[in-house]
């Protein structure tokens, strides 16, 4: 996904330079119960290099520079990206039909380091109906695209159903051809304050199904 950054670098008008700042590759466990239902998504985010250096360096963590935490930097160090906002999504949807499915926020953080990355877990609880796992359909991303999310770490599914998993990634070049079609339709004065820029997030995001029997 990196690439990416590079082409809106390059095409995107001044100042609107709206590429990604933060790099995020992404791991999901699907939990499910013996009727099919999601209960629970366990996500993993593992950042990029730099910004894991930004962030070990703030919380004054690593101070050997070997990559490797050790247990009391673990525990400190667990959490830090699970405070949010109120109203904040946690970069992670999950549709049935048209409607959002309802998300506790992140539980049970934790947090260590892989080849001096910043690797992080969270636990996310569905809220409100059963949801039928095979019905969801769940995304991973950061609608404004600060953050890329890259799903390339595992993706599982544990509990007491079978499922199949199932991933549809976006059609690059199409989303591409549509933005340049779109970037270059801009005028040079254009005003970012005055207009409404598309939300591009979704449009690179994978989509992951799952396939589970139910009982």
């Amino acid at each position: 996904m990196r690439w990416l950054a590079t082409f809106l670098i390059c095409n995107l008008p001044v100042p609107a330079l709206a590429h990604p700042h933060v790099f995020i590759d992404t791991g999901l466990e699907f939990i499910v119960d013996e009727a099919g239902n999601l209960t629970h998504v366990r996500v993993t985010w593992a950042y990029d290099e730099f910004y894991s250096l930004l962030v070990l360096e703030d919380m004054r963590l690593d101070q050997d520079a070997d990559g490797i935490l050790t247990a009391a930097e673990e525990e400190f160090l667990a959490g830090f990206d699970a405070q949010w906002v109120e109203g904040y999504n946690g970069d992670l949807v999950i549709r049935v039909g048209d409607e959002i499915v309802p998300l506790s926020g992140p539980l049970e953080p934790s947090a260590t380091t892989e080849d001096a990355r910043i690797v992080t877990t969270h636990l996310r609880a569905i809220e409100g109906d059963p949801v039928p796992a095979s019905a969801a359909s769940i995304k991973a991303f950061d609608e404004s695209f600060y953050t890329a999310y890259e799903v390339n770490r595992p993706v599982v599914v544990s509990g007491a159903s079978a499922c199949d998993i199932e991933r549809t990634d976006p059609d690059i070049d199409a989303e591409l051809a549509q933005m340049q079609a779109f970037l270059l339709s801009l005028d040079a004065d254009f005003d970012l304050e005055e207009n409404d820029i598309p939300l591009v997030g979704e449009k690179f995001a994978t989509e992951i199904r799952l396939s589970c029997p139910s009982t």
